[in-house]
């Protein structure tokens, strides 16, 4: 199992040690590290940054969000930066949720989400293929433009720029089972959100039936101290704001996950609580327990004894939330 360094997206401003625990984690062996968007930082210029001050350690987007830019736009952000840090990007991509595309993008989320995500990555791939200019007439993405209020002077266009890898990996963050299905056809590999060794049946039978060379990495958290309870208080901060805030009351994919996860009614009581303007206690009606078994928080034995539930199932990279260059070092000692 490979292990990568999960940086999300920023806060108020830009985190002081963003580039200097990538570097760390690229000296630590660390496969990949990655970078995230949501309403404020962008998840490419920082990964660039990253790329120009290390050398081997590849670079993914974990996610960027398909409402934010057309597929073309995208396919060219990646060939850029694989050009530029010799052939180290892996593509990332999230449909992200109504609330986000409507309310931060200014888009309309599209009413057949699977579809609208099966003709972005077939984009993407023609360009990153660049076999012939890139041609699709499809019910959300039409290359070349023809709409009702196109010119009709638009024609297909292949990149000038030559990609160094037309196999650029291409990875979907995925939470119900039948955008799971889809992803395991179409693209390179996987971003859960969450996951729980013990519950891979949440994602859906097709999870059970990965090709080779498939990429399942999903986002976890890791903290080696000594007080779990108090561990755990970052875990549930982040799913106290993502079940209750990040949707709607009526669909919100993150609540509807943890609820197929077992925790229904504990989802639907944080939502509340949430939407009530009463986050504290939304955060404390998280669980523990799921906390738990989605993170990896402890002391080193405890981590180590549970990282071997996480190495046999299908995880192929771990994707490692850290707050600091102990843990990262640790969790490197327990994973050779």
């Amino acid at each position: 199992m490979r292990l990568g360094l999960a940086l999300g997206y920023w806060g108020r401003g830009p985190s002081p040690d963003h580039v200097e625990l990538a570097c760390e984690a690229e000296r630590l062996g660390y496969d990949s590290v990655w970078t995230a968007e949501s309403w404020g930082s962008d998840a490419f210029t920082p990964l660039t940054w990253i790329a120009a001050r290390t050398t081997t350690i590849k670079l993914g987007t974990a996610v960027a969000q398909m409402a934010a830019r057309s597929p073309t736009t995208t396919a060219m952000h990646a060939l850029t930066l694989d050009h530029l840090s010799g052939g180290r990007m892996m593509l990332g991509l999230g449909l992200s949720g109504p609330q986000v595309v409507e309310g931060w993008y200014g888009r309309p989320f599209p009413k057949s989400p699977l579809t609208a995500t099966r003709e972005y990555v077939d984009v993407v791939r023609q360009v990153l293929r660049r076999r012939a200019p890139v041609e699709l007439d499809g019910r959300f993405h039409s290359h070349p433009y023809r709409g009702p209020d196109a010119t009709g002077l638009g024609r297909p266009l292949r990149s000038i720029t030559h990609p160094l890898r037309p196999d650029l990996p291409v990875l979907l963050g995925a939470e119900g089972p039948r955008n799971v299905a889809q992803t395991i056809r179409i693209a390179d590999g996987w971003l859960p959100l969450y996951w729980s060794p013990n519950r891979p049946d949440a994602y859906g039978p097709a999870a059970a039936e990965l090709p080779d060379g498939f990429r399942v990495a999903p986002l976890a958290q890791v903290r080696i101290c000594d007080d779990v309870a108090e561990g755990l208080l970052p875990v549930k901060t982040m799913l106290g704001f993502y079940i209750g805030g990040m949707g709607h009351a009526s669909r919100n994919f993150h609540a509807d996950l943890m609820a197929r996860m077992g925790y229904e009614e504990e989802a639907r009581r944080i939502q509340e609580l949430f939407l009530a303007g009463r986050r504290e206690e939304a955060v404390l009606a998280v669980p523990d327990a799921f906390a738990d078994e989605i993170s990896l928080v402890g002391p080193r034995e405890r981590v180590a004894e549970r990282l071997e539930s996480w190495r046999k199932g299908p995880v192929t990279d771990l994707l490692v939330v850290a707050p600091d260059r102990t843990t990262l070092r640790v969790l490197a000692e327990l994973n050779s």
